[in-house]
């Protein structure tokens, strides 16, 4: 109990922080912002060289963008793609897999097209594979090892699919979700369907077998969302409760164990769940009063509860209030605000919590202020293995 009082002293205190030197209040720049490693030209702002606070993604305009994803596995493979409002897609970072989409496997440092794709609804990415949505049917490229693109292919390992391909007899779908080497689809009439690596029992079908096409996940009705995390997946039901499969071993599947589960269980103590949002090994629900609950992985302190103990069932994420939006990547988590500051917590040696340095004192329940409040940012995007983000 001592470290959720620390933790919401902490929060609130840094909720009026002052502004790091990458946005002033008065006149934020227009650009999306990003930081941390940058190692493959992930940042996207024309260099190979990591940055400690918030700058300019090259050329991309916030007001431009509708949703951004990052993906990679450390320094292997990061990349990240952006949605623009226009319904064109854009990509930069690594393409050793083709998962920039634009034909190729060279890197890139700046955001470019993906070839062949307009009138897109909403993306996706994986560790290696990205996803679009588009009139109801979904486009994947890059890494298909796993047969994660749902083509009906696989790829030779450390090689993919550098264009968009169709994924193979699924229409009618309204959203999209990516796992590490997985791939998720909700359709319209609330069913869920998935493909791709299965070794965790991701895909929720009741056995462990990897499908390079869509299968149903039985005895799920009436799903209003899905997320996807690095080997786990998980749904949103009518009732507002979540249910989640797949690999447990630190507490991601909520429901009390660490044992794997390849059919939906409940998250236990979990109820009016308006948001859920996934890291790699960590989830944050956001509840129809407002209230944050956490569970999984959190040796970096990256549920922010005050503590480092991994939990098996939702905790409480005291002094996190007014939120927006939230991100967790593999061993951090950011928030942005109803006032449109950026908060950060976790760990930090990559200067992925953004304040400025490479501290590598995890900030449990005590979050770094990465932009100031009227910052021009609504919405966040963290490197689902790696350490970099972006605010947007």
């Amino acid at each position: 109990m001592c470290g959720a009082v620390a933790a919401t002293a902490a929060l609130a205190a840094l909720a009026g922080a002052a502004a790091p030197a990458a946005a002033g209040t008065a006149s934020p720049d227009p650009w999306v912002y990003s930081w941390g490693q940058n190692a493959q030209g992930e940042l996207g702002n024309g260099s190979a060289v990591a940055q400690q606070t918030p700058g300019p993604v090259q050329g991309l305009a916030r007001e431009d963008v509708k949703s951004l994803e990052a993906g990679g596995n450390g320094t292997t493979g990061p990349f990240a793609v952006a949605l623009l409002k226009n319904g064109t897609v854009k990509s930069w970072g690594n393409n050793t897999y083709g998962q920039l989409g634009n034909g190729s496997t060279t890197a890139r440092s700046f955001p470019a097209a993906v070839a062949g794709l307009d009138g897109v609804r909403s993306i996706a990415v994986g560790c290696h594979h990205a996803l679009a949505l588009k009139d109801g049917r979904v486009w994947a490229w890059g890494s298909n090892e796993s047969g994660q693109l749902g083509d009906g292919t696989n790829s030779a390992k450390n090689t993919g699919v550098a264009r968009p391909v169709a994924v193979q007899g699924l229409d009618k779908v309204k959203a999209i979700a990516a796992g590490c080497t997985f791939s998720l689809a909700l359709r319209q009439d609330g069913t869920v369907w998935a493909w791709g690596s299965n070794s965790n029992g991701e895909l929720g079908t009741g056995n462990n077998t990897a499908r390079n096409t869509p299968q149903h996940v039985p005895g799920l009705q009436g799903v209003t969302a899905i997320v996807a995390e690095s080997a786990t997946s998980a749904v949103v039901t009518a009732e507002h409760k979540v249910k989640t499969w797949g690999v447990n071993d630190v507490g991601q599947l909520g429901n009390d164990t660490t044992t794997n589960s390849n059919s939906p269980v409940d998250v236990q103590h979990l109820e009016g769940v308006a948001k859920l949002y996934g890291g790699p090994h960590h989830m944050f629900a956001v509840l129809a009063d407002g209230a944050v609950k956490g569970w999984g992985w959190n040796n970096n302190g990256q549920l922010g509860d005050g503590t480092k103990t991994n939990r098996t069932t939702p905790v409480a994420i005291d002094g996190l209030t007014g939120v927006r939006e939230l991100a967790g990547g593999r061993d951090h988590s950011l928030a942005v605000r109803d006032d449109q500051s950026v908060i950060a917590w976790g760990a930090n040696a990559n200067g992925q919590l953004g304040d400025g340095s490479t501290t590598t004192t995890e900030r449990a329940g005590s979050p770094a202020t990465v932009l100031p409040v009227h910052s021009g940012v609504n919405h966040l995007a963290v490197g689902r293995y790696a350490s970099f983000s972006f605010a947007y």
